[in-house]
């Protein structure tokens, strides 16, 4: 079992009463992964949340055959397979280990069917998963609008 300790090392998971995370506990398990491992793929069939405790995980997004392109890194104490809290969703990124890397992983149907039986809970946990996902969203757009402004053509419109 994972112990209190480490789920209190989750960002997510961090402000949560004692009561919360021993809720959650029972649903956890550590998995060890080495470097260069594939955590899931992307289109693969979301059916685990992943909460990093050690090591670095990249998120990577196939553009085609040839080409990988890394989107996100994973530090240890964030989360990542977000896509497994919606039902029936399927990864939209790949997780590879670009380090040895010990996570902790919740299967999404049980994880869910918890934070629907106790609302309290499920409200804490979904409120603290959008603040996490605006964020990321907000830097997101930054980076994405930088990469626009130093477009060569976009900049020529700057000069006009």
């Amino acid at each position: 079992m994972v112990p209190l300790e480490d789920l209190k090392k989750i960002h997510l998971l961090r402000s949560y009463e004692d009561w919360m995370l021993e809720k959650i506990q029972p649903l956890c398990n550590v998995r060890i992964f080495s470097e260069k491992a594939t955590i899931f793929d992307q289109g693969q069939p979301a059916d685990v949340f992943y909460m990093l405790l050690k090591g670095k995980i990249l998120l990577e997004v196939e553009l085609n055959e040839n080409i990988m392109i890394s989107i996100a890194s994973v530090k240890p104490g964030y989360s990542f397979g977000w896509s497994a809290l919606f039902e029936g969703s399927t990864y939209t990124s790949s997780a590879i280990c670009s380090e040895p890397s010990e996570v902790i992983a919740l299967p999404a149907t049980p994880l869910l069917g918890l934070l629907e039986e106790d609302p309290r809970l499920g409200y804490k946990f979904m409120k603290g998963t959008l603040e996490i996902l605006r964020s990321r969203l907000t830097k997101r757009t930054d980076q994405f609008l930088k990469t626009i402004r130093m477009h060569p053509d976009i900049q020529k419109l700057f000069t006009m």
